[in-house]
C-alpha cells in the first residue's frame, strides 16, 4: 500500500509539474517581447550619482523606478543601477531607525503588485550572460499583512484569468527586513486546487520561473523561502530574493 501511494504521489507530482511548466511556457511564448530601448542615454553612473543624504539618493532612484514601472521604457541598465542605489541607501536609512523603517514597509505591503522588472537569480544571470530585462508576463504577487497568518499569493495571469497561482503564508522579521514565506497550495487554470507539501510547491515554482532553485534547497533543510525587502510605498515595491535577484513591482491594487 505504501509503495502504491508513493508511486501515485510521484505520478501526480510529475503531472502537475508538466502541466504547470506547459502553461507557463505557452504563456511565455505568447507574451515574450524583445528588449525595448528608447532614445534615452541614461547610464548606471547617472542613476547612482552621490548626493547629500540617503534620503535624497532614495528619492532620486525611486523617480526612475516609478517611470520604469509605468512605461517600461527606461534603459534596463539604468533600472538596475537605480535598484542597486536604492538598496544601498535604504540599508543606510534602515540603520538609522530599524523599527520605523520596517513598520513603514509593513504598512504599505498589503495589496496587489505586478512584477515589472527582475534580474533573475544569480544562477539565471550566469545562464543568460548577465542580461536583465522587463518581465514579459503578467505576474501578480498579493500580500495581506492585516490578518494572521499573513497571506501571500503569486500567480501568472492572462487578463484577469489565473493560469497558475500559488498561495501560502508569510512572516516579516523587522530586525532584518526579511519576509519569509511558504506556499502550500497550487491552483491551475482557475479550476484545480491542490494542497501540496511546501517542498513540492517549491519544486513546481522553480520549474515555472515563479520561484528559484534556492527555494528548493531551503525547503530541503526545513527553512523558508525569503525576500530581503528594500522598499514599499503607494507606487512601487522592491526586494532582493533569496536567490540573489533584484525585483521591482508596481502597485495595481
Amino acid at each position: 500500500d505504501n509503495h502504491w501511494r508513493e508511486r501515485t504521489s510521484g505520478r501526480t507530482m510529475r503531472y502537475l509539474s508538466l502541466l504547470a511548466v506547459a502553461v507557463t511556457a505557452i504563456t511565455a511564448t505568447a507574451f515574450t517581447t524583445p528588449l525595448t530601448r528608447t532614445h534615452r542615454t541614461l547610464t548606471v553612473l547617472q542613476t547612482t550619482t552621490v548626493t547629500t543624504s540617503p534620503e535624497a539618493n532614495i528619492e532620486q532612484a525611486k523617480k526612475l523606478l516609478v517611470r520604469a514601472a509605468e512605461t517600461k521604457l527606461e534603459n534596463p541598465d539604468a533600472v538596475l543601477g537605480a535598484l542597486e542605489s536604492l538598496e544601498k541607501n535604504c540599508k543606510s536609512k534602515f540603520k538609522q531607525d530599524p523599527s520605523a523603517f520596517s513598520r513603514d514597509i509593513m504598512d504599505n505591503i498589503s495589496g496587489e503588485w505586478r512584477l515589472v522588472f527582475t534580474t533573475g537569480t544569480k544562477e539565471r544571470q550566469k545562464k543568460s550572460g548577465g542580461r536583465v530585462n522587463y518581465f514579459p508576463l503578467k505576474a501578480i504577487q498579493k500580500f495581506d499583512a492585516t490578518v494572521e497568518p499573513k497571506i501571500i499569493e503569486n500567480g501568472i495571469y492572462v487578463g484577469e484569468f489565473p493560469l497558475i497561482r500559488f498561495a501560502g503564508d508569510f512572516d516579516f522579521d523587522e530586525r532584518r527586513r526579511k519576509l519569509e514565506f511558504d506556499f502550500d497550495m497550487i491552483e491551475i487554470l482557475g479550476l484545480i486546487k491542490i494542497n501540496l507539501s511546501r517542498k513540492d510547491v517549491a519544486k513546481i515554482g522553480a520549474s515555472t520561473g515563479l520561484g528559484s532553485a534556492n527555494n528548493e534547497k531551503l525547503a530541503d533543510t526545513g527553512r523558508r523561502a525569503f525576500f530581503d525587502w528594500i522598499s514599499a510605498d503607494d507606487q512601487i515595491a522592491t526586494a532582493r530574493g533569496g536567490g540573489g535577484g533584484l525585483a521591482l513591482w508596481k502597485r495595481v491594487g
